[in-house]
């Protein structure tokens, strides 16, 4: 019989990440479906699976559609009543579902829920993906909770608790799989990064609360596809801000913040560029010229209602650059 869960691991030339942890993931997941959708890998990541995981469902993708566009491929033939999207690189621990599953089983008006996200190499820190959940400022910047931009927090059990957040992290997604479809799942050309953010936003601005559970605990290794130094990191970030924010903030606030935002950009691309070279200033470049590509599609996206109270901090790239907070 079918299970109310689907844990579903995009996969993409990932064998050693499969073989490293897919073994937890099924002892700790007996609640769960188990599915891996490959992204038309070129390793013997499907053969390894047929081999070592029967138990395991496969999908093949036709082609590599980044993260986003994987998931919304592979998504299609999963009929469970919640998903969870889940890194290759995640260890996952004993009962890791369960807490996440009470909240959505309790209230209804909860669309996605995140665990507390800790790092596999130095595991008494928060992981700079999505640490204890995510929250955005008023120039659209996402930090978390134990995470504010490359800064990050020992755990000592100051987010234990369970409360509302404005975007969980990709890295483990709980999602109800028709909140996921009602939105048309990720933002497909995003390709990485920044998709489950636009997607939480898309969520709030439809009514629906987003929520963190300090009850339930993962390790992430983090950078298993781009680490990041990447400049493509760097691109694919900066557009995909930049679109977010238009397809989603109201208009009164959005004329001058993207205007805003683009300045503070060019500021930040000076800066990579001299802290780690030419190619991720060019790749500041890049995003702009990515994102006004992308401008007549965006505005086609943009929903009927954006909730002016979107932000949970003022100025933090201010506060924590300048001011040292």
């Amino acid at each position: 019989m079918q299970k109310k869960l689907a844990v579903a691991i995009l996969n993409w030339n990932g064998r050693n990440w499969l073989e490293k942890f897919l073994p937890g993931v099924v002892q700790f997941s007996q609640n769960a479906d188990i599915y891996v959708i490959d992204n038309l890998s070129t390793d013997d990541s499907i053969e390894f699976l047929e081999k070592n995981f029967p138990t395991v469902n496969i999908i093949k993708n036709d082609e590599n559609h980044g993260f986003a566009g994987g998931y919304n491929e592979g998504l299609k033939s999963i009929k469970n009543e919640y998903y969870c999207l889940l890194n290759s690189d995640v260890e996952v621990t004993e009962n890791w579902t369960a807490p996440v599953l009470e909240l959505l089983e309790n209230n209804s008006s909860i669309s996605a829920v995140q665990p507390k996200v800790l790092s596999y190499h130095n595991r008494n820190y928060f992981e700079f993906a999505g640490a204890a959940g995510g929250l955005i400022d008023n120039l659209g910047y996402p930090y978390c909770r134990g995470r504010v931009f490359d800064d990050l927090e020992e755990d000592k059990g100051q987010y234990n608790d369970e409360t509302e957040i404005f975007w969980a992290s990709g890295c483990c997604f709980f999602i109800r799989s028709k909140d996921f479809w009602d939105q048309n799942g990720f933002d497909a050309r995003f390709f990485a990064h920044q998709e489950e953010i636009d997607l939480c936003w898309r969520l709030i601005n439809a009514g629906k609360k987003i929520y963190y559970t300090g009850k339930s605990s993962v390790y992430h290794v983090g950078g298993g596809t781009l680490n990041k130094q990447s400049a493509q990191k760097t691109y694919l970030n900066i557009r995909n801000n930049l679109s977010m924010m238009l397809k989603n903030l109201p208009f009164p606030q959005l004329i001058w913040l993207i205007f805003f935002r683009l300045c503070l950009d060019g500021v930040a691309g000076i800066y990579f560029g001299l802290k780690h070279g030419f190619p991720h200033l060019w790749a500041v470049v890049r995003a702009h010229f990515g994102f006004y590509a992308q401008l007549p599609g965006t505005l086609k996206l943009r929903q009927k209602h954006q909730k002016n109270d979107f932000y949970q901090s003022k100025w933090l790239i201010f506060k924590h650059f300048l001011g040292g907070r």
